[in-house]
């Protein structure tokens, strides 16, 4: 319980660009979305296009506050065995025909989850309730580009298992924090999907097909670099901070072939196509009708949650940045008001 507290206040104060996909990741991905919508909704979603970006990141934040969030970000295929992409239900339904949801939920929700996540956005649309469109328009282009990351399909999802720890936030952070500025995020302009359901699935198996090759060229590359090399320090909230070396992650995103940028563009593309789809579906109804000042932009209270077991996969930090946090001014510095036991 005090690795998920250390984990959870190291991140929110020095770190919050390594939570999820990281924050500045999530944040790209909701904001290009929008651009790749047609007429029809892209001025409602343009007005709204910094309360969307910004709350890109609320489902990681939700994770450390309100039971039953954490399993929503990812699904462990390989706990179901080898076939799991061919034998797992698509349908929530009928994956509880055959599995306990107890099961389900222990091993990830993250698909059946999107899909829940575009019925509501649907639903909302219907009703034309704008703080549940921001909302879960939000939330939404979130569980889909976790979806499109290749530690987020497998029970292996830090390295823990291989000796690789800390590649989670490496993957998805890191590369994007430095090189994202020279991706090309052009994706075209948003389709429907008939069955959106089939289309996550579809997504999260092209991300674990590229799993090996994630886990296999940082094992090939770390062989190859001093330790002195593959790491580096850098200032972050005024703590000296190690850090994956820019040598380091130009190298390995090199070796994947520009893998993080594929599956930020597919993220970028699947957001706006599910954001163009729940419209559809929900009757083409006129948004440009819909305003809210800033002042009444819906807003989300997250208190901790001590109790809450929650997967850390954000290991960089915990392991080769802890001597430099001093933990007890970390939390005292981020609420104040609260008050921690030692033991916790």
């Amino acid at each position: 319980m005090k690795m998920i507290f250390i984990s959870f206040f190291l991140l929110t104060f020095c770190c919050a660009e390594l939570l999820g996909w990281g924050f500045y990741a999530h944040r790209r991905i909701n904001r290009q979305a929008v651009f790749s919508l047609p007429p029809e909704v892209f001025g409602f979603y343009k007005r709204y296009i910094d309360f969307i970006s910004e709350n890109a990141v609320n489902p990681d934040r939700r994770r450390y506050a309100v039971k039953g969030e954490a399993e929503k970000h990812f699904i462990d295929l390989d706990s179901y065995g080898d076939s799991a992409l061919y034998q797992l239900p698509p349908y929530w339904n009928q994956a509880l025909e055959i599995y306990t949801e107890e099961v389900l939920r222990e091993k990830g929700i993250g698909p059946w989850n999107v899909y829940h996540v575009k019925i509501q956005l649907t639903e909302a649309m219907k009703r034309k309730d704008i703080k549940a469109i921001l909302r879960l328009s939000a939330d939404l282009g979130h569980y889909i580009a976790d979806m499109h990351v290749p530690l987020h399909t497998t029970k292996n999802y830090n390295g823990q298992l291989t000796g690789q720890y800390g590649i989670h936030g490496f993957w998805e952070s890191r590369i994007p924090e430095l090189l994202a500025e020279d991706f090309d995020f052009f994706v075209g302009k948003a389709v429907y999907h008939e069955k959106p359901q089939l289309s996550v699935w579809e997504a999260v198996a092209g991300a674990h097909l590229a799993l090996d090759s994630v886990l296999l060229f940082e094992k090939i590359l770390t062989d190859r670099f001093a330790i002195d090399k593959k790491y580096s320090f850098e200032e972050r909230g005024g703590i000296n901070t190690q850090v994956y070396s820019r040598e380091f992650t130009l190298a390995y995103h090199t070796m994947l072939s520009g893998q993080v940028e594929r599956q930020m563009k597919r993220s970028i593309k699947m957001t706006a196509d599910f954001w163009y789809t729940a419209w559809i579906d929900a009757g083409q109804p006129d948004l440009s009708e819909l305003d809210l000042g800033p002042t009444e932009w819906p807003k989300e209270n997250l208190n901790p949650d001590k109790n809450l077991k929650v997967r850390e996969h954000e290991g960089l930090v915990l392991t080769h940045m802890r001597p430099f946090f001093p933990v007890a001014l970390i939390r005292k510095r981020i609420f104040p008001s609260l008050k921690y036991s030692d033991k916790s």
